[in-house]
């Protein structure tokens, strides 16, 4: 059985190669290569843990759906097959509107909302080649939350490149055209990630 350690990180992968993968440590492939996740902190799980709350208790009777970690989101550039996918990320939380999108391996294609709760050490991943990422895919919003410094950043994809949004921090209010009437108070999601 192949361990993580039997991986060869300068080698390009395939989603078709990470599926015959047996160990438990997450990872992800970014233009085929394996990117591990760093250990992640109370902050960190109770915010996502109130996001994908929140937007499950919005999404009911409407035809988007939340999913959060592990959930892989396969990004082709061309073809579906598992063969030539090179991008499998699994976002912290995303949002899917396009119910032919989803399967019983995850996404195929470009969720409309994507949201990184930041981790220590795992910034540059999410602020360079997620982004990088996400933009090319297609990915309407991609939010990125900071518990270190309790401030949210919406990137919004226009003509196919993203446009940040001022920084947002507690007391302001999220709100996305993707989910109207959807709106999240950011004093309280932060409350939550303190003990």
């Amino acid at each position: 059985m192949i361990q993580l350690a039997d991986l060869d990180f300068t080698k390009q992968y395939t989603y078709a190669d990470y599926l015959t993968w047996q160990f438990e440590d997450r990872v992800e492939l970014l233009n085929g290569k394996v990117f591990t996740f760093n250990p992640t902190n109370f902050a960190h799980q109770a915010l996502v843990g109130e996001l994908f709350f929140q937007f499950s208790l919005y999404l009911k009777g409407h035809d988007c759906r939340a999913f959060v970690a592990p959930f892989d989101v396969r990004l082709p550039k061309k073809n579906i097959e598992d063969k030539a996918i090179y991008t499998v990320l699994q976002p912290d939380v995303c949002v899917v509107c396009d119910k032919s999108k989803y399967d019983f391996k995850g996404c195929i294609g470009a969720p409309d909302i994507v949201a990184e709760v930041l981790s220590p050490g795992n910034n540059d991943k999410e602020l360079r080649n997620k982004y990088d990422i996400y933009e090319e895919a297609g990915v309407k919003e991609y939010w990125v939350i900071s518990p270190q410094d309790n401030t949210f950043y919406i990137y919004t994809l226009v003509d196919g490149k993203y446009r940040a949004a001022r920084p947002l921090v507690a007391g302001d209010m999220v709100t996305t055209p993707i989910l109207p009437g959807f709106s999240l108070d950011l004093k309280d999601f932060f409350e939550k990630s303190n003990y």
